[in-house]
């Protein structure tokens, strides 16, 4: 069904520890923070609402990037890990939607077209979605509407969503992104340096991150 309302989750209430210290939604890269760049590709690839998680220096954020009309959260627990924020976000998402599509602020490689073809899955029956790269899960996934309450019963610590998708590993449908999207995190000022200079390997396919919910 085409009609079907997809909401996106964007997590961005790190402190970029080792990135020296700087909130990870503020981190610069091609002339714009994280979190404008991630809400840009949610909102390209089909999904509305837009709700983004805020922890760290969440005033900064709000003062420092641009949201439009995405609703911020901010997680008073962002510290906790990301099951809190993972909590937070969908406490705020409304009620009424198909599915809801997370996304990691620090995926910068995570492309319009990568959210496109997750949506469209679930439009076409998916009702747990993940982005694959190379055949192995990555980054974003996609929740449907009656796997939400479990999501958030089982996001606990640093976890996110691994709970769920662990139970419910043979239903999860894995849609293959990595001729139009990268999956590598940016974590480090190293790792900035290389997407600075156009990416890890330069083009979309680089090495897959952690199955989903194992790092923030």
């Amino acid at each position: 069904m085409t009609d079907l309302r997809v909401a996106a989750l964007v997590l961005a209430a790190g402190g970029g520890r080792r990135l020296g210290g700087r909130p990870k939604a503020l981190v610069r890269l091609r002339g714009r923070p994280l979190l404008e760049g991630a809400l840009a590709a949610v909102r390209a690839g089909g999904c509305a609402p837009v709700v983004a998680v805020l922890g760290a220096e969440a005033g900064r954020v709000r003062a420092g990037a641009e949201a439009g009309d995405c609703v911020l959260v901010e997680n008073p627990a962002w510290e906790s890990g990301m099951g809190s924020s993972l909590r937070a976000g969908l406490a705020a998402v409304p009620a009424d939607v198909s599915g809801v599509l997370v996304m990691l602020v620090d995926t910068p490689g995570v492309t319009a077209e990568a959210v496109a073809r997750l949506v469209a899955a679930h439009r076409a029956g998916g009702e747990l979605v993940a982005a694959a790269y190379g055949g192995r899960r990555g980054h974003p996934v996609l929740i449907g509407a009656r796997h939400l309450a479990e999501a958030a019963a089982g996001a606990e610590g640093d976890a996110g969503a691994r709970a769920l998708l662990a139970a419910h590993a043979p239903e999860v449908l894995l849609v293959e992104c990595g001729d139009v999207a990268v999956a590598d995190d940016l974590d480090t000022p190293a790792d900035l340096a290389r997407w600075a200079a156009g990416g890890p390997q330069g083009v979309p396919g680089g090495a897959p991150n952690p199955p989903a919910g194992e790092h923030g």
